[in-house]
């Protein structure tokens, strides 16, 4: 059977299996080393304030959120695109 991608579609390497997680947009379970991960800073305080406080001198706490995406999900919002059959083993 002819192979798509260098890595399978994965990143595991040859660790055997490795655990599910959930999509974070459709709930869909996908490997963890499969999925997508994306990670995002959430702002507490609106720019314009936040500016004010930084120039004061003051500490801006900003959480950090972790989604998994299934591969779906992830083209459909543009985290990953489809490439051609060329590009698609380089990585």
């Amino acid at each position: 059977m002819s192979k798509k991608r260098k890595s399978r579609g994965r990143s595991k390497g040859g660790k055997g299996r490795s655990g599910f997680i959930s999509c974070s947009n459709c709930g869909a379970l996908v490997p963890r080393d499969k999925a997508k991960k994306v990670t995002t800073r959430l702002s507490m305080v609106e720019p314009s304030l936040a500016r004010e406080l930084r120039q004061q001198g003051a500490y801006i706490a900003a959480p950090t959120t972790v989604r998994y995406y299934c591969i779906s999900c992830s083209v459909h919002y543009g985290i990953v695109r489809v490439r051609a059959k060329a590009e698609r083993r380089l990585s």
